[in-house]
Parts: C-alpha cells; sequence; structure tokens
C-alpha cells in the first residue's frame, strides 16, 4: 500500500508581480519501521496565484504519478481551510483524498524547507515568514462509539519502551497498525505509550483503523482525560483519568513524549497475557 501526504498553499516568496507564489508539495508516507527516509518519494512544483484551483492540482498529481512509476491508495492532507480544492484535486485525478493530521514526513519537510530552502531564493518575503500560521478551534473529545468497547469497560496501561525495541516491529503480529521509521532518535529512548486492553480489541482496533490517527495528549477540562486526535479535527475520549494518580501518570506521558520528539504509541490487546497486538499504531504530535 502506497500512501502518500499533499499540501498545496502559499510560501514566503514572491513571484515577478509581486505576488504570493503558491507550492505544491507531495512526498510518501513511510509504511515500516526499517524504511529509509531518503528513499521514500518527494515531489514539489510552484505555481501563480491565478493558478490555485483543482485543476492545477490534478496535473501536478498526474505528474507526480508519472515521475514516480506507482499511484498512491489515498492522499492526507492536513489543511482544512484547503479541502474542498484539495478533495477535488485528487478526486479528478482518481485518487481518495483523506483530511489527517497524520502528515508527520510532509511537516518535517515543510519545516526543513522554511528553515533552508525559502530563505535563500532572492524573492523571500520575511513578513510572510514571520506571519502567524492558521489557528483551528479545540473541539470538545466524545466518548468512543458504545459498539467498540466492552460491556465493563476497557483498562489500560501507560507504558514505555526503548526506541530500539521497534527495531523488529515490522515483524511484530499486529492486526491493524502503522509504524514509521525511528531514524532521528537515539536507541535508548523512552517511547511513551497508551495500552488499551479490551474483551472486544479486534472490533475497537478496526474501527479505529478506519480514522486518520493523529496523536495522544492529555486534556484537563471539562474532565481529566486521554485524548485521541484524528482526522483534521475529531478528538475521542480514551481513557478517564479519574483521580491524582491517573493524571500524574498521564502527565508523566507527555513528558516524555516531549523528550521522545512527540513520538508516543496507541497500542490495543485483548488482555495483559497477549503476545499479539489488535492494533499498534506510532504516533507524533
Amino acid at each position: 500500500m502506497t500512501i502518500w501526504e499533499l499540501d498545496f498553499y502559499s510560501r514566503p516568496l514572491l513571484d515577478e508581480a509581486g505576488k504570493k507564489l503558491w507550492e505544491i508539495l507531495i512526498c510518501e508516507t513511510p509504511t515500516r519501521i526499517q524504511q529509509d527516509p531518503a528513499a521514500l518519494f518527494r515531489y514539489s512544483e510552484f505555481c501563480g496565484n491565478t493558478d490555485v484551483n483543482s485543476i492545477t492540482l490534478k496535473k501536478a498529481i498526474e505528474k507526480a504519478i508519472a515521475t514516480s512509476g506507482q499511484s498512491p491508495t489515498k492522499i492526507r492532507f492536513f489543511r482544512r481551510q484547503m479541502n474542498n480544492m484539495i478533495t477535488k484535486g485528487c478526486e479528478d485525478a482518481g485518487i481518495p483524498a483523506a483530511p489527517s493530521r497524520r502528515t508527520y514526513s510532509l511537516m518535517q519537510w515543510i519545516t526543513e524547507r522554511e528553515q533552508e530552502v525559502y530563505p535563500q531564493e532572492p524573492n523571500y518575503d520575511t513578513t510572510a515568514a514571520q506571519s502567524s500560521s492558521v489557528q483551528y478551534p479545540a473541539l470538545n473529545a466524545v466518548a468512543l462509539p458504545d459498539a467498540v468497547r466492552g460491556d465493563k469497560g476497557d483498562k489500560w496501561a501507560i507504558v514505555s519502551l526503548e526506541a530500539a525495541a521497534f527495531d523488529d516491529f515490522d515483524d511484530w503480529e499486529i492486526a491493524f497498525g502503522e509504524p514509521f521509521p525511528l531514524k532521528n532518535l537515539d536507541p535508548n529512548t523512552k517511547i511513551p505509550g497508551l495500552l488499551i486492553f479490551s474483551p472486544r480489541a479486534v472490533p475497537l482496533a478496526g474501527w479505529m483503523s478506519g480514522l486518520e490517527m493523529g496523536f495522544l495528549h492529555l486534556q484537563k477540562n471539562p474532565r481529566a482525560s486521554l485524548v485521541l486526535e484524528t482526522g483534521v479535527s475529531d478528538s475521542w475520549i480514551v481513557a478517564d483519568l479519574p483521580n491524582s494518580q491517573t493524571v500524574q501518570e498521564a502527565e508523566s506521558f507527555e513528558t516524555a513524549k516531549k523528550a521522545a520528539q512527540g513520538i508516543h504509541f496507541l497500542a490495543i490487546q485483548q488482555n495483559p497475557n497477549d503476545e499479539k497486538f489488535a492494533g499498534l499504531w506510532m504516533l507524533q504530535e
């Protein structure tokens, strides 16, 4: 399965008429722990503001497909304000579009270009580069559907594994999930994770596999809980924190997550003695 990540947005660069330049970025999503990020496909193309439309995007996607020699099963994008144009451009090219915050490779590439590429251009616009990014309003998290929860409630535990422990991830027995390479982490770095134990582990993992998994984080209001962010705006309560001890565990989870460059994981098993996973996703905030 090949997945791409896409961005179509203005950059801090100006054309000859002093108008903003726009850029289409397309990159491949890594799907294995032992995948070399340098070997993943990347495509970029600038365009003027008069060419910002779904037709231009469709043509760029078709060029990327021709260049790479492969067609993705879906294309992820994170910019909610570009939803209609990106969705139409992808679908006109015959590829399903998926609004998602699981665009880790793309975000890293954009950061690299903002720091190393755009400032070197003669038409670099310092004012535009310093402008604030779009902030989306926080939405209230909702409970997981009853159909995928155990009758007596699911149990959970916060755990951690050294980064080196994921070296053979590609060989683990996992029904649903998605990894990504941990190339920039010290092998001894502790990767925190949330383990959910559920009698309905497989239905829960199967349901989650249909979501665009973003990241886990601690939410203290309106009630303390661990929340899973999916898509570009959905939030799900995956673990209630009923007392100060569980809140402290979640705070330690957040601390460990920051020390691991935001990398963490969500795993689902039927019980603590299980040697296989119904689901396991590597995540990054």
